[in-house]
């Protein structure tokens, strides 16, 4: 008998988004191997509980157990710090989270062999909606990213991790670092209008790009002043 908390039933077929679900059982499936047998990646489900006692996922199970399904807190830590891989169809979120400064790692045209691969060698979270991405055996860490839309799903990912922000110190086209540079350093590269404009710039160190606060300012003042609060109100920092 598995009972998931209604946070997880978007992960269920609608026939099986109900407070109790009886699950048939062969005798030899582990916890986890349950779990996942009915669509919920193990990286959305906290500490499972079997028969009201916590277990892992490789816990086996006997006839008639009763297992009780949460997701993971929020704010969830982040192991090894704010790193962050998206998958190909999060560019937009991966643009928003480079410019609050949080460390994200974007390639639209990595697969998944490779997505899972450069989750471990680099320890990041791999976020996705793709869950039979998350359900990989050799996945090091990922989670699901609620929501429709980069708004919406920033807002998810600031809730359910907290991360540290740093905002425009990373370049949204790359995730290099920016750093200050004086104008004449840039002059250059600029158009006539923006050299008239503007006084003061930031560079990429790993890409070149150049940045200011022009016009899109406002906007993007607007994004880092919602995720300062968000992250304040879940109970992370700046």
């Amino acid at each position: 008998m598995v009972r998931p908390a209604p946070a997880l039933w978007l992960f269920l077929p609608p026939r099986r988004r109900r407070t109790q679900i009886t699950v048939p059982y062969d005798g030899s499936a582990s916890l986890g191997h349950v779990v996942q047998s009915l669509g919920i990646p193990l990286t959305e489900v906290g500490p499972p509980s079997v028969d009201g006692a916590a277990a892992g996922a490789s816990r086996p199970l006997h006839q008639g157990a009763v297992v009780g399904l949460d997701p993971p807190p929020r704010p969830q830590p982040l192991p090894h710090g704010a790193r962050f891989l998206l998958d190909v169809h999060l560019g937009t979120l991966a643009r928003r989270l480079r410019v609050l400064g949080v460390d994200t790692s974007y390639d639209n045209d990595a697969d998944d062999p490779d997505l899972v691969a450069r989750a471990g060698r680099e320890q990041r979270v791999l976020l996705t909606q793709d869950r039979g991405l998350l359900m990989r055996r050799a996945l090091w860490a990922g989670a699901y990213v609620r929501g429709h839309g980069a708004t919406a799903q920033l807002a998810d990912v600031l809730d359910r991790f907290a991360p540290p922000l740093r905002p425009r110190t990373r370049c949204a086209a790359c995730n290099g670092e920016l750093v200050d540079v004086p104008k004449e350093q840039v002059v250059d590269l600029l158009e006539p209008g923006t050299r008239r404009r503007y006084e003061r710039f930031a560079r990429c160190r790993s890409c070149g790009r150049v940045y200011w606060h022009g016009a899109h300012g406002r906007r993007l003042d607007a994004l880092v002043a919602d995720a300062v609060r968000a992250v304040g109100a879940a109970g992370g920092g700046p």
